[in-house]
């Protein structure tokens, strides 16, 4: 019987792998994710963001959600609407306010947690961008761009505007946007801040607008100031304290440039905020402390020697929970005022980050994040205490991945011009390391940004055609300290492509890399790297190249960035003094030596990297008589982020890379 037994579960268990299939790019239907957790103030649920792909009507449908502590229990707040987000608790926790996409924008709504509909609480005409409950529960802060004059006749045919640093495809200036204060039952709308300068905006990719953080006593809102709405400008950003009374406004620095994201601590004694490293943008994000009532700032994350990205504090006033990316892993730390950080044990799960690292601390030290593990794609998770273990609390995907054979992720390591360089590995479903394989770069973006152990779609999508899968982190990447990622300035394209090169070295010391079948590909700053590296190596068989900055000048001039990339090289590229370093380190100065084939990716409407750089290089290959196919996607934005769009581009990414390994 106990032979019988083994032989049932030998062949149920073939029977279950038999079953699994490998990865493809439908599976974006199948994947759900949740974001935005927020712990209710007695601890017990969480409400979060739950969004699901909706074939049919190309977009992810969003669900408010409550999560219970205990038992993972889930309740669906919101059913008619498919557009909410931003969950926070009233101080009490008897409502639940969101923001819901309204015909005329995105508007504050008020949930009651004991039953009924929800309350509209602004009916702002240009829709608001964010918002936060007094610390009495009765009224909010939110922010909302200022409305367009009306103009009678003639008048509205007078359109002509001047641009400054803007992108070129910019139709009409922004209008600044300010804070205004509203009662919860959406009474005495009232207008707090004026002028023309402005609460900065969301411009993804890049974290979220600056948040409004009110003082404990519920009299000031700590705030960024931006100089101008127009993200050229978005270099200019100062921290500052406004009394909600009488609207006055006091800066906390004395910095002018780069501050933002500032945290009232909860005894209201000092302000947490991001700022670079000894004022230089091409050094980490680091988070300093200031007192409320002015003096020095302190760096209080020095000690880590990481770029972060968030910054909430504990409880007690006396230690913050910090995020970054730390090695192929995305990190949390409990940063005291006075002391060495510790970092907290995640095991195998890396928070979300998206230049934000999405978590949530409660009143009583609890934390609630939304992370992956490198096989299974974004759930929540709990933990009790900063020295807990994390507790999944979802399990949104366990279906999806159950029938999926995915490839396992490693991080690796070498070692090039003195640094110790790291990079993650996902191997093909059936990988035995007694075989050749083909090997394609999967190139981050940034490039203050890094590879992570994470699931990862395309990475997956890619090692399901058998081949191996290599994200290197190469200098600039904010992983590995603050040398590590300035070593970028002044050198975007040959120190990097050094980099590279040299993990490919490592792999292929391995043995068991096809070194006739290697492709390079990448996204935004990894299709820069992809554009460099086929015009100055010759291994590659193919290569994809997605939204590439191909022409330094060309992205100082033109993209919403616009004169920020100064910072970059020392000045600008009009200046004789750096012309020459625009120039040589552009990778379109090298087209005439690019023999790879090369499919060309963009949406016509990106101002971060605008498709002027695809036709460039584009026509460039082609008159050079190189094999090139040019694919635009007719959207807005820096990657076509829609369900159908998205598996469209994984399936021309994967072809092109397939026909030239033939």
């Amino acid at each position: 019987m106990k032979t019988l037994r083994i032989l049932l579960i030998v062949l149920v268990a073939l029977s279950l792998h038999a079953q699994k299939r490998r990865i493809e790019p439908d599976d974006v239907f199948r994947f759900r994710s949740v974001s935005d957790p927020q712990l209710s103030p007695d601890g017990k649920s969480i409400a979060c963001v739950i969004s699901t792909p909706n074939a049919k009507e190309n977009r992810s449908e969003d669900e408010l959600v409550l999560i219970d502590v205990a038992t993972g229990g889930r309740r669906t707040l919101t059913y008619e609407r498919h557009h909410v987000g931003s969950p926070r608790w009233s101080p009490n926790g008897d409502r639940l306010a969101f923001i819901s996409v309204e015909k005329d924008g995105p508007q504050l709504f008020v949930l009651p947690m004991n039953g009924g509909e929800a309350l509209q609480v602004t009916k702002a005409k240009e829709g608001i961008q964010q918002y936060a409950w007094r610390p009495d529960g009765k009224a909010f802060a939110f922010v909302a761009a200022d409305e367009k004059p009306e103009k009678k006749e003639r008048a509205k045919f007078e359109d002509a505007f001047e641009p400054g640093n803007s992108d070129f495809l910019v139709q009409e200036l922004p209008l600044p946007s300010h804070v205004w204060m509203i009662n919860d039952d959406g009474s005495d709308a009232k207008r707090i801040t004026s002028g023309g300068w402005s609460v900065p905006m969301a411009q993804p990719p890049g974290p979220v607008p600056s948040p409004l953080s009110w003082s404990p006593d519920g009299k000031n809102l700590a705030i960024t100031k931006q100089e101008s709405p127009v993200y050229g400008d978005s270099d200019r950003t100062a921290i500052y304290v406004v009394d909600v009374a009488t609207g006055n406004s006091r800066k906390v620095t004395k910095q002018v440039k780069f501050e933002t994201t500032p945290v009232f601590s909860p005894d209201g004694t000092r302000i947490a905020y991001w700022f670079p490293r000894d004022n230089d943008p091409n050094n980490e994000v680091e988070i300093y402390v200031v007192p409320v009532s002015g003096g020095e700032p302190v760096d209080a994350t020095r000690g880590i020697d990481r770029s972060l990205f968030r910054a909430l504090w504990m409880p007690d006033s006396k230690s913050l929970v910090v995020g970054g990316h730390d090695a192929t892993a995305t990190a949390l730390w409990l940063q005291p005022l006075t002391g060495a950080a510790k970092k907290l044990d995640l095991g195998d799960i890396s928070p979300s980050w998206a230049y934000w690292v999405d978590f949530n601390v409660g009143r009583d030290g609890a934390i609630a994040f939304t992370g992956s593990e490198p096989q299974h794609p974004r759930e929540l998770y709990y933990m009790s205490s900063a020295t807990a273990k994390p507790r999944r609390l979802t399990s949104l995907n366990d279906e999806a991945v159950a029938s999926l054979e995915l490839g396992n992720v490693e991080r690796v390591t070498w070692t090039n011009d003195g640094f110790n360089e790291d990079g993650v590995v996902v191997y093909p479903p059936d990988f035995k390391s007694d075989r050749k394989y083909p090997l394609v770069l999967s190139i981050h973006g940034g490039p203050q940004a890094a590879s992570t152990r994470t699931f990862s779609m395309l990475p997956q999508l890619l090692a399901a055609q058998g081949w191996i899968v290599f994200s290197p982190n190469y200098r600039g990447s904010d992983n590995l300290g603050n040398a590590y990622e300035r070593a970028i300035f002044n050198d975007a394209g040959a120190g990097p492509g050094r980099d590279v090169m040299a993990g490919i070295a490592m792999l292929e010391k391995r043995g068991f890399i096809d070194h006739d079948r290697i492709a390079v590909s990448g996204w935004s700053y990894g299709g820069y790297m992809t554009s460099w590296l086929i015009g100055h190596y010759d291994i590659w068989k193919a290569a994809v190249s997605g939204a590439a900055v191909n022409n330094l000048v060309h992205e100082y001039a033109l993209s919403d960035n616009n004169v920020t990339v100064n910072y970059s090289f020392g000045g600008s590229p009009y200046d004789p003094k750096f012309t020459k370093q625009y120039l040589e380190q552009s990778p379109i100065t090298y087209v005439n030596k690019i023999k790879t084939p090369t499919l060309i990716l963009t949406d016509t409407g990106d101002a971060r990297v605008p498709a002027t750089q695809s036709f460039e290089m584009y026509h460039a290959l082609k008159d050079n008589g190189v094999e090139v196919k040019f694919v635009a996607y007719p959207v807005g934005g820096h990657f076509p982020g829609d369900p159908v769009r998205s598996i469209d581009l994984y399936r021309r990414w994967i072809d092109w890379i397939k026909t030239h390994f033939k």
